[in-house]
């Protein structure tokens, strides 16, 4: 049953990693419809982008250690903060 939420979280990462690539553009693109983002919004889209692929690893290292449970929260710790985030009010 870990391994099996274990994958399942790498599966839901890897398919969160993939759509803030697919998006990348509409933020960083030099396009019309671009948000012309900065600096810091760059540095902060790259660290969720890995984090998104760092964390279903550390959640299977930190499980190989004898941590199933503390593995498949680090695991699952990208889709809850995507999620936490689309709680939050739009800023206009």
């Amino acid at each position: 049953m870990v391994k099996a939420l274990l994958i399942l979280a790498t599966i839901v990462d890897v398919a969160l990693a993939a759509l803030l690539i697919g998006v990348s553009g509409f933020l960083f693109g030099a396009g019309p419809e671009s948000m012309h983002g900065g600096l810091g919004l760059v540095v902060a889209y790259w660290a969720a982008v890995i984090a998104c692929i760092a964390a279903p690893i550390a959640g299977f290292v930190i499980m190989r250690r004898g941590k199933p449970v503390p593995g498949i929260i680090v695991a699952w710790m990208p889709t809850a903060g995507a999620l936490a985030a689309m709680l939050l009010p739009p800023p206009y």
